[in-house]
């Protein structure tokens, strides 16, 4: 009996060995292909130069729509749609901010208004500044002593983070909030230090919102040496500031996801990949996110090329406004469950396009431990950290559903110096980093399509 026992554990270790090794050498084949014939790089200078940036409810939306959709036909994907998603259309225009000083002269500083702000109608708005450091700062001033003012959160991106979208997440309540914070007590118009890890002059834009019932005043971004230099002569003088914007919503249009997928075995399940196809208006949205729908685009295309036979569907989802709105990942978890359609698993890569370092993984203990087993798997390719718990913005429609999510974790300490500026753009992007994310991607994807 003692013979026939250990025969067994002997078997069970041997195919337990047996499978790893395999995993492991199919690893390496999607790491070598990826690396060697990826189209990443390429496809991500076509879209960055030919189309630039894409902010949903643009004519260039609307050109990256159809670039995205061949994109995937030539991949190799079986089927392509599109996904109709109505988007909010909000347009900047021209936009200046100036201050003047004690010498009485007005100097122009580098702005961007923030993303659904309203601006000022061509007019120009100003007034006297006061900063506060924080929110609990300016909830201790009376409305007499905001009212008519300009009100400056010089809050500084937190550099004590090593994980630097803490660092974001703690700053973003700023650009979220400032103007409706701004307006209850009487201001004209918001001013942000720029949510921004870089010690440049740089402005970032980023969605805003408005409270309900709350005037409706602009907020724009200045960048770090701005709000530095900004908060240096505020400490011996009184500062004006005067706004000219033409930005604003201009109602609602029609549009689209673009979706293409490798159909899977009957009746199994459908996994997902995919990022944000929509940017800002500024820059060329290389990090952000074009180098998430290229990754994606490129797991597609790494299954057919190697001749992986997926037992569920492998589904690319370039999903449509992200940047202000989410409607694109809304409407994509309400058709899914409007239809009753099954989800295995779904993975967006929206971090940038540096070198992968991990997996945050959104899913119940029991996912988790499975995916952390796996992580000698990965750890030839750099990738080696699974203890996040964060998804994608645009999966938490589906994470709500109750569908396991996860999102790629790449190398942050370059990506706040860039996001949302006019400085991400293609150069900034390395091919090597954006091909491992994607290989890192589609090892995944493999693993769990096998196993799950």
């Amino acid at each position: 009996m003692k013979k026939t026992a250990g025969t067994l554990l002997l078997l069970l270790s041997m195919t337990v060995f047996g499978q790893a090794k395999e995993d492991s050498v199919q690893f390496a084949e999607i790491s070598t292909e990826i690396l060697n014939n990826g189209k990443s790089y390429t496809e991500l200078r076509d879209l960055t130069k030919n189309i630039g940036h894409r902010l949903s409810g643009s004519e260039s939306y609307e050109k990256a729509v159809q670039w995205a959709a061949q994109k995937l036909r030539d991949a190799g994907a079986d089927k392509v749609w599109l996904q109709e998603v109505t988007v909010p259309v909000w347009e900047r225009g021209k936009e200046s901010l100036q201050i003047k000083t004690s010498n009485g002269k007005w100097t122009g500083l580098k702005m961007l208004s923030l993303g659904n702000s309203e601006g000022t109608g061509g007019k120009d708005i100003s007034g006297e500044i006061i900063m506060v450091q924080s929110i609990e700062e300016y909830e201790k001033l009376s409305p007499e002593q905001v009212k008519d003012k300009i009100a400056f959160f010089n809050y500084p991106f937190s550099q004590s983070f090593v994980e630097t979208s803490r660092g974001y997440g703690d700053a973003a309540k700023y650009r979220v909030n400032a103007a409706s914070l701004t307006a209850k007590k009487g201001g004209k118009f918001a001013v942000i230090r720029s949510l921004s890890s870089a010690f440049d002059d740089v402005p970032h834009t980023g969605g805003m919102r408005y409270e309900k019932d709350i005037p409706k005043v602009p907020a724009v971004a200045i960048g770090n040496t701005s709000a530095d230099e900004l908060a240096r002569l505020l400490k011996s003088q009184k500062i004006k500031a005067k706004l000219n914007s033409h930005c604003g919503m201009k109602g609602e249009k029609l549009s689209h996801s673009v979706i293409g997928e490798i159909t899977g075995k009957k009746d199994r399940s459908v996994i997902v990949v995919g990022g944000h196809l929509d940017s800002w208006d500024v820059g060329e949205g290389a990090h952000d996110d074009g180098a998430g729908i290229v990754q994606s685009i490129e797991v597609l295309r790494t299954f057919r090329n190697l001749g992986i036979k997926n037992n569920n569907t492998i589904r690319v989802v370039c999903f449509a406004n992200e940047e202000n709105g989410v409607k694109g990942g809304i409407q994509y978890g309400k058709t899914a469950k409007n239809t009753h359609e099954k989800h295995l698993f779904a993975i967006e890569s929206d971090a940038g396009g540096f070198t992968p370092r991990g997996i945050s993984l959104d899913m119940d203990q029991e996912k988790r431990t499975q995916v952390q087993s796996w992580a000698n798997l990965f750890l030839p390719y750099g990738v080696y950290d699974f203890t996040g718990t964060y998804s994608g913005t645009d999966l938490y429609p589906l994470h709500d559903m109750g569908i396991p999510a996860a999102e790629l974790v790449p190398d942050s300490q370059r990506y706040f110096d860039i996001h949302h500026t006019e400085e991400d753009t293609f150069e900034k992007v390395n091919r090597r980093e954006l091909l491992l994310g994607a290989a890192a991607m589609t090892q995944l994807i493999y693993i769990i399509d096998k196993n799950w």
